[in-house]
C-alpha cells in the first residue's frame, strides 16, 4: 500500500486546508514505500516498529502489513520482537509479537530449548571496546557495580545486532529509527555501528525519514543532528 491509499493523505480537510502539507508528506512516503539504500519491504518494518513504540496500533499494523506484501518474510519480521527487546524492552517487544501474529497468522511459536549460556572471562568487555572503541561510562558503570548486569548487556546486544535473520546493517537501521523517533540522540551511535557494518550514508539517512511518520518533522532535525556528530 503506497502513499495513495495512506489515510493521512486521504483526509479531505487535510488536502482542502493544507495541500503543501500533503505534498511534501506524499514525497517522505514515497521514499519509504521505493526500494532505494534499504528495500522498501524493511523500511516499512522499521515504521512499523516505531509505531509500535509509540502505541500507534492501527498504523504499526498497516506498516507491518504492507511490509508482508512487499515480500517481508516472517523471520525477517520476527526479528524485530528481540531488536525491540533490546531497545525498548519487555513490553514493546510483546506489544510487536502481538502484531506480528495478526499479520503473519500461520507463524508457529518454535521449539526452541530455554538454556543458559555462559559468558567467557573478558568477552563483554572485549566487545564493548571492539564496538565503542572505548569503554563508555554506562557501561564502565556496570562493570564496577554489577558484573553480572556487563554479561547481560552484552547477550542482549550481541543477540540484537549479529543473531536476527534482519543481519547487522538493518538491525543496526531499524534502532536508528525507533531512536530518532523517541528524538534520542543515542541514535548516533547506532548510526556508526550501521556504518561501520556496512551501511551506506544514505541508508542511514532512509532510516532516519522512517521515523517521519511516526515522530514528525523534528525526526529528520534530530537524526540529520545525530548524522552529522557521529
Amino acid at each position: 500500500m503506497g502513499s495513495q491509499s495512506n489515510p493521512l493523505v486521504a483526509l479531505g480537510r487535510l488536502r482542502r486546508d493544507a495541500p503543501k502539507t500533503v505534498a511534501g508528506f506524499r514525497r517522505w512516503r514515497r521514499i519509504i514505500d521505493t526500494d532505494g539504500a534499504v528495500p522498501a519491504r524493511i523500511k516499512r518494518l522499521f515504521v512499523a516498529c516505531a509505531a509500535t513504540v509509540k502505541g500507534y496500533e492501527e498504523m504499526a499494523l498497516r506498516e507491518l502489513g504492507a511490509a508482508r506484501d512487499a515480500g517481508l518474510s516472517e523471520d525477517e519480521a520476527g526479528a524485530a520482537v528481540a531488536i525491540l527487546s533490546s531497545v525498548r524492552g519487555e513490553g514493546a517487544a510483546l506489544r510487536f509479537h502481538g502484531l506480528f501474529m495478526q499479520v503473519y497468522p500461520s507463524a508457529l511459536d518454535p521449539e526452541a530449548p530455554d538454556e543458559d549460556l555462559t559468558v567467557e572471562p573478558g568477552a563483554a568487555e572485549a566487545n564493548f571496546l571492539h564496538y565503542f572503541g572505548t569503554m563508555p561510562p554506562s557501561l564502565g558503570k556496570l562493570f564496577e557495580v554489577k558484573p553480572l548486569g556487563a554479561d547481560a548487556y552484552y547477550l542482549m546486544r550481541e543477540g540484537t545486532l549479529s543473531g536476527t535473520a534482519l543481519g547487522p546493517v538493518h538491525a543496526e537501521l531499524l534502532l536508528v529509527t525507533v531512536l530518532v523517533a523517541d528524538y534520542s540522540e543515542w541514535s548516533k551511535v547506532h548510526m556508526n555501528g550501521a556504518r561501520k557494518a556496512g551501511a551506506s550514508e544514505e541508508a542511514v539517512a532512509e532510516a532516519v525519514i522512517c521515523a517521519v511518520p511516526t515522530a514528525g518533522l523534528s525526526a529528520w532535525v534530530i537524526g540529520a543532528t545525530a548524522m552529522d556528530a557521529g
